[in-house]
C-alpha cells in the first residue's frame, strides 16, 4: 500500500504545483528552462503512474465496506459520463459551456463511481486520493483564474463525434483494465 500511496501523493502534488505554488513552478522553469522543466515533470508523472500501478497490483486489499449491488449500473453510467467529460476537455463541446473543468470533473466522477463499486482499502487510497486531488484542483484553479469565460458552442456534429470518441476510449479501457488493474470490469480475475 506504501507504493500506491506514494504514487497518488506524487501525482497529486505534481499537478497541484501550477495552481497552488506558481512561484515554485516559475522558479524551477527559471533554473531549468521550460523544456527541461516539462521533461522532468513528465518523467515524474510517469514515475507516479508506475508507482500507482505497481502499488495497486502489489497491495492486498482489506475490505472496509460492502458496495451496494444496486449501484453497479448507475456507477457504470457515471464512468461513461466521466470519460465523455475527459474527451471534451481537449475538444470543442457544448458540455464545456456547462462544466468549467471537464477533465477534473471527469476524474472526480470516475473516482466517485469506483468508490461506489469497490469497498476495499486500496480503492479508498487510489480513488479517494485522486478524487480529493481533482476537487482541490478545481477550487484552486477557480480561485487562481477568477471569472469563467465560456467558449462558443460548437455544432451538434462535434458533440456526436465526442460521444463516438468516448465510446472508443471506454472500449480500450475495458480491454486493458484486466492488465492494468488485475480485474475485468465485471470484477472477475482475468484468465
Amino acid at each position: 500500500m506504501t507504493l500506491l500511496t506514494l504514487g497518488v501523493l506524487l501525482f497529486a502534488g505534481l499537478h497541484l504545483i501550477k495552481s497552488l505554488a506558481p512561484g515554485l513552478r516559475a522558479g524551477l522553469i527559471g533554473k531549468l528552462g521550460d523544456g527541461a522543466y516539462k521533461g522532468l515533470f513528465a518523467l515524474l508523472v510517469l514515475g507516479s503512474v508506475a508507482l500507482i500501478v505497481l502499488g495497486w497490483r502489489s497491495s492486498i486489499p482489506q475490505y472496509v465496506y460492502t458496495p451496494l449491488p444496486a449501484l453497479q449500473h448507475p456507477a457504470m453510467a457515471i464512468i461513461l459520463l466521466a470519460f465523455l467529460l475527459m474527451v471534451v476537455s481537449s475538444r470543442p463541446s457544448r458540455l464545456r459551456r456547462v462544466v468549467r473543468h471537464p477533465q477534473l470533473t471527469g476524474v472526480l466522477l470516475w473516482a466517485g463511481a469506483h468508490l461506489l463499486l469497490n469497498g476495499d482499502s486500496r480503492s479508498l487510497v487510489l480513488f479517494g486520493g485522486l478524487g480529493l486531488w481533482a476537487l482541490v484542483e478545481i477550487f484552486a484553479i477557480n480561485r487562481r483564474d477568477g471569472v469563467w469565460i465560456k467558449d462558443e458552442a460548437p455544432g451538434l456534429g462535434t458533440d456526436v463525434v465526442n460521444v463516438v470518441i468516448a465510446i472508443v476510449v471506454v472500449g480500450v479501457v475495458v480491454a486493458i483494465h484486466p492488465w492494468l488493474a488485475g480485474v475485468s470490469i465485471t470484477g472477475r480475475l482475468p484468465q
